[in-house]
């Protein structure tokens, strides 16, 4: 650093020097030519002069047909005065006779090419021209220089008295307990100490993407008072080799002039994924970063009250080192919250935010099922934009509806020109859907059945669990795929034919039996386990085989289609016997666009189109069908509503 403040000193200098220099020779160079008195009389007697500027003693002058100046010295303006009459006012000849006037010189009573600043002004200019010239090129010079010892920094993102606290942390109480001991270490080290207990040398938060692990980081970090170093796993890669661990060392470094802190390394399967790949050698710079990180977290230097966070949902690619005792003392999973947590996490959200009294956090949270934190902050979000967009600050319960629809499925698309072929079949698709489910008895209760697109579905059915089943049965999955195959069959019975419109349906389905059939053991096949590891990772499953034979494979083929066909054919035979029904559900769908369990209830029970109708108008105290967004029911605080997602085995969005 003293270097480089000593070098811009002299370069400073020097350009100072260069400009001082570059100043006299202009002005040495623009000063005009100094003659003798005598010349400058015999200029006057010739009448070449048509410019005169007077400074005391000093005349400048031009002369006819030149440019130059002349300067001429000890003339008074007396003098000069007298010379103008004698020359050009009343000229004589060398007899004595007197010649005509001549034009007389232009008398200036200053020399306006004297030593005023303005004389200076072209030299300032073109000085300070040249000052920025240079000035530009050792900028980019010493940027250069700076860019090129500063790639082995860490660029780390430092911050202190964080405010976060484990009161902004809701649906995850065991966590912030694991946690909170971590901030106990942080807070009074030499109690554990004197029990002979070591601190944890790193926490890794393992979940799914949104579930609040970085938030978890600051939460601790917050609470225990100390400095939260953070930074992304790929930061430490880079083009040049062993500047990812350059730069896991100026981490560390950091961190130990500012202990005890917390150091959080996001995505760090970016560079702590497992070694020895076969793709590459040991020189490898991710496998170089790696082993810097490794030696840094347990090595032979101590990195006591240095608590390393680190945040994945890849743990499974991690090397092994990097999970041991001393490094990863602790794996914490962040899993998505449950009932009461996504209770919490609504209130939590809810703070900065004007709720209407009529909105029940615990009916949301039985909607929610599956949602995350950042999900249930997103769909808050959306409410709050409905909200505003319908010029309200108060965010109404039809308008968290409408968020959830929105973030599982998309917008509405009421703008899109639909024809009465394709609004009907789309009625009696969702009819299906909607008819299979209240006939099966393990299928959830039904919330809403619509035939307005949004997103890439052309309508959906929604459903409301009674709670959060970690187990599904295989009667429950058997009734699942019926109420999947509910739309495809519904087709094949009403117009006689089957439409494209079933391929997410069909696709859902398949996915299902075919877990049944090869993960879940629920086939004729027995409780056997043919399918994969997971995910590809090429680190362990490079030139794996497969663990069954390709006799096996069509056994596993053939189950799949066994499930297939028995569903769909289930699905057919509750259309068919309730086909007055589907008729009717139809009919007012295309009439309402959107039902819900009430109406749904009211056409299963045998109820007329009309008499549906005239219930929706007497619901809603309308001569006019309700809108999706005005027909919105307030679920009462002990229901449970959910939106299908595409992992639950009941979807039926198209």
């Amino acid at each position: 650093m003293k270097s480089n403040s000593k070098s811009i000193l002299f370069v400073a200098l020097g350009l100072i020097a260069l400009v001082v220099v570059m100043v006299i020779l202009i002005t040495t160079l623009l000063a005009p030519t100094t003659v003798r008195s005598d010349q400058f009389e015999a200029h006057m007697r010739a009448g070449i002069v048509t410019e005169i500027d007077l400074n005391g003693d000093t005349a400048t002058f031009r002369i006819e047909g030149s440019t130059d100046r002349y300067r001429a010295v000890t003339f008074g303006r007396n003098r000069v005065m007298e010379l103008v009459d004698r020359y050009f006012n009343y000229p004589v000849d060398a007899d004595g006779n007197v010649l005509p006037p001549r034009e007389a010189p232009q008398i200036n009573l200053a020399d306006r090419y004297g030593t005023s600043i303005w004389s200076f002004l072209p030299v300032i200019v073109m000085g300070l021209f040249v000052l920025f010239f240079f000035f530009m090129i050792f900028r980019n010079m010493g940027a250069a220089d700076r860019k090129a010892t500063s790639v082995g920094k860490s660029g780390v993102n430092a911050q202190s008295s964080l405010k976060t606290r484990f009161s902004d942390v809701a649906g995850a109480e065991e966590e912030k307990q694991e946690l909170a001991e971590i901030v106990e270490f942080l807070k009074t080290p030499q109690k554990f100490h004197a029990a002979g207990a070591k601190i944890p040398r790193g926490v890794l938060l393992v979940g799914p993407p949104g579930t609040g692990k970085t938030l978890f980081a600051k939460a601790v970090s917050g609470e225990a008072n100390v400095p939260f170093f953070s930074i992304s796993g790929s930061d430490f890669v880079e083009l040049y080799v062993g500047v990812g661990a350059s730069r896991v060392r100026d981490l560390f470094d950091i961190a130990k002039r500012n202990k005890p802190c917390i150091v959080f390394i996001d995505e760090i399967d970016a560079v702590g994924r497992q070694r020895g790949a076969g793709m590459g050698g040991g020189h490898d710079e991710r496998e170089q970063t790696l082993n810097q990180l490794l030696v840094q977290m347990d090595g032979f230097e101590s990195n006591d009250e240095i608590i390393i966070m680190a945040a994945t949902n890849r743990s499974d690619i991690l090397d092994p080192a990097l999970m041991r005792p001393g490094r990863f003392d602790r794996q914490i999973h962040v899993n998505p919250p449950d009932v009461r947590g996504r209770e919490d996490i609504f209130k939590v959200h809810a703070r900065n935010k004007t709720i209407d009294p009529s909105v029940d956090f615990r009916a949301l949270a039985r909607i929610t099922s599956g949602f995350s934190g950042a999900d249930i902050a997103n769909l808050l979000n959306e409410a709050a934009i409905l909200a505003a967009r319908d010029n309200r600050t108060v965010i109404k319960m039809a308008d968290v509806f409408e968020g959830i629809n929105k973030v599982t499925l998309g917008p509405q698309k009421k703008s899109r020109i639909i024809t009465e072929y394709d609004k009907r079949i789309t009625a009696y698709h969702e009819a299906g859907h909607a008819i299979v489910a209240f006939e099966t008895p393990k299928s959830d209760p039904i919330h809403e059945v619509s035939i307005i697109p949004r997103g890439r579905a052309e309508g959906y059915v929604s459903f409301r669990p009674d709670n959060d089943d970690r187990h599904r049965s295989l009667g429950k999955l058997m009734d699942g795929l019926a109420v999947a195959l509910g739309g495809r069959a519904a087709e094949e019975i009403v117009i006689k034919d089957v439409c494209t419109g079933a391929v997410s349906d069909i696709k859902h389905a398949t996915t299902i039996a075919r877990h049944m059939v090869t993960e879940w053991g629920m086939s004729d096949l027995g409780p056997i386990y043919y399918g994969s590891d997971g995910e590809v990772f090429v680190g362990r499953g490079y030139g794996a085989t497969t663990t069954h034979s390709e006799a096996m494979s069509a056994k596993i083929d053939g189950e799949v289609d066994k499930i297939i066909t028995t569903a769909h054919k289930r699905a057919k035979e509750i259309l068919s016997n309730h086909r007055e029904k589907l008729d009717t559900m139809a009919r007012v769908l295309i009439e309402c666009e959107t039902i819900y369990i009430d109406e749904v209830a009211m056409i299963m029970q045998g109820k007329s189109c009309s008499e549906v109708l005239e219930g929706i108008r007497a619901k809603y105290k309308t001569n006019a069908m309700p809108t999706a967004a005005t027909a919105a029911p307030t679920a009462p605080a002990d229901t449970s509503i959910k939106t299908v997602s595409a992992s639950d085995i009941g979807s039926t969005n198209k």
